[in-house]
């Protein structure tokens, strides 16, 4: 069969397009919240890690020499079981895998595993860059370090086996901290912003964002309380949870649509 020429530089010009061509994104939705209930939490708490596991809120803390691990009872903001980090790291992200807790470290570029059970320590491993946050899917951890990139893991070995960068609208989207992993997206912090990003893990797009301003109400603001910074989800509950590093609260949220 022959074509014209013009034809045949269309159809040649189509067939590039539709193979190298990127798809596009679709425009963010926007979000809003509604506070199902609030809980007490830890105020001197500097949150980093936060996660949802049998029944217990697991969170992690930052600051050298106020860095712990802790289990964490939801009704009381107060921790069942806790553990010091060695006084000269910044703890930051944790995350579970098959009984073991693993948690990460700001500057140091070096991470620790500990039995999910006992906190005892079981060993150390490193990554390049700085160690901001953690979580999971079924088969990989995925970490974020500051940047636009999410890293991916192997939960066995934890060395990186790819990354993606997260985009709005094909810009880069930086500061990315703390992360849950919810119905198949990441939820993440954006620091120093009362924004949560929903993340495509697959593209990196951003699909939503949920504006969380005027979450902590006035009488709750006479503390040094800092930036937004954790989130969990109850995937047997349905259940949504955030809070803040030195917050007095803990809330379970509702999305809402804007």
């Amino acid at each position: 069969m022959r074509f014209g020429f013009w034809k045949g530089l269309a159809l040649a010009a189509l067939l590039t397009a539709s193979v190298s061509a990127p798809a596009l994104a679709e425009k963010p939705r926007q979000y809003g919240y509604t506070v199902v209930k609030a809980y007490p939490h830890d105020a001197g708490a500097f949150t980093e890690g936060l996660f949802w596991r049998d029944g217990f809120l697991y969170e992690s803390t930052g600051l050298e020499g106020r860095s712990s691990i802790r289990k964490v009872t939801l009704e009381t903001g107060l921790p069942e079981q806790e553990r010091l980090v060695e006084s000269r790291y910044f703890g930051e992200g944790i995350i579970d895998w098959k009984g073991k807790l693993i948690e990460l470290t700001w500057k140091d570029q070096i991470g620790f595993i500990y039995d999910l059970a006992s906190f005892e320590k079981l060993g150390e491993f490193s990554y390049p860059g700085e160690g901001w946050a953690l979580t999971r899917d079924d088969s990989r951890i995925i970490m974020s370090d500051g940047t636009s990139f999410l890293r991916f893991l192997d939960p066995e070995t934890l060395k990186e086996t790819g990354r993606v960068q997260v985009t709005d609208d094909g810009k880069p989207v930086d500061n990315i901290n703390e992360l849950e992993w919810v119905k198949g997206e990441v939820l993440a912090n954006i620091w120093q912003t009362d924004r949560i990003a929903r993340i495509d893990p697959r593209t990196g797009h951003v699909t939503g964002w949920i504006d969380m301003s005027g979450l902590l109400s006035p009488a709750d603001l006479v503390g040094p309380v800092d930036v937004l910074n954790g989130i969990a989800y109850d995937a047997a509950g349905d259940r949504l949870f955030v809070t803040g590093k030195l917050w007095p609260r803990l809330f379970e949220i509702r999305l809402t649509p804007k």
